[in-house]
């Protein structure tokens, strides 16, 4: 009899995870179809439906950490092993401060830095926002400027070619190599960048938080020179601690 019970817990448990995933799944669906149904809007249409309801849930965040809104820049920090984003903004002294965190509903990959297109990695490092789509797939999204530069070059060292592209922060649906966010949440995320302006913006993307923690071990199969950016992107993450953390 307890043996039914557990076995029936753990279908509940099993059941109620496929449909909480499911509905990210309908949700990014549905989005879709009404960006290729709705005219091209810019990012002024965008800001303007969805800016006031995200300012207000924004705000609050804002204003306990003690950073003012719009911020003169954000860092947004993605987490892959723990699929999460978080949302950092300069303080009263000047040192960031976190103020937002989401939750990431869908990604592809495992550790590791992005090679080249087709590997479903999401890109390790740091990078610029280049590009607010308000017409996304996924309902609202942000370019992530990856490959970086320095991508580019260590891939002619390499020999790869190839090396993919199109890297988004975006609403609700699938991902290969991008972070998925709820809608509501992506809402928030590009009304930010729109009030901040991206120029101001920077993404640093770690294989999971290196915050009190070693410098992770590098990925079997990722080239040498992984080892130099885990290193660089724990000394970088050293800046965002959170309090209690």
């Amino acid at each position: 009899m307890r043996r039914r019970t557990l076995l029936a817990g753990a279908a509940g448990l099993g059941l109620a995870g496929i449909a909480y995933w499911q509905r990210y799944r309908v949700q990014g669906l549905a989005s879709r179809i009404r960006a290729r149904l709705r005219r091209p809007r810019s990012v002024g249409d965008a800001v303007a439906a969805y800016g006031p309801e995200a300012r207000a849930r924004l705000r609050p965040g804002f204003a306990a950490a003690g950073a003012a809104y719009p911020p003169a820049a954000v860092t947004l920090i993605g987490l892959k092993a723990e699929r999460r984003i978080e949302v950092w903004a300069p303080g009263p002294s000047g040192r960031p401060v976190r103020v937002a965190a989401y939750g990431v509903v869908a990604a592809s990959g495992g550790p590791g830095p992005k090679l080249r297109e087709g590997d479903r990695q999401v890109p390790e490092g740091f990078y610029p926002v280049t590009a607010l789509n308000p017409n996304s797939s996924f309902h609202l999204s942000l370019r992530v400027g990856y490959p970086s530069d320095e991508d580019r070059e260590l891939a002619a060292v390499d020999g790869r070619t190839d090396l993919g592209g199109d890297i988004m922060i975006h609403g609700a649906g699938g991902s290969v190599g991008c972070l998925a966010l709820t809608n509501r949440a992506i809402e928030e995320v590009f009304v930010l960048a729109a009030d901040t302006g991206i120029a101001a913006m920077q993404v640093i993307l770690a294989p999971r938080d290196l915050r009190g923690r070693a410098v992770p071990a590098v990925p079997d199969g990722a080239p040498a020179w992984t080892a130099d950016r885990y290193a660089r992107l724990h000394a970088a993450m050293a800046a965002f601690a959170v309090p209690g953390g």
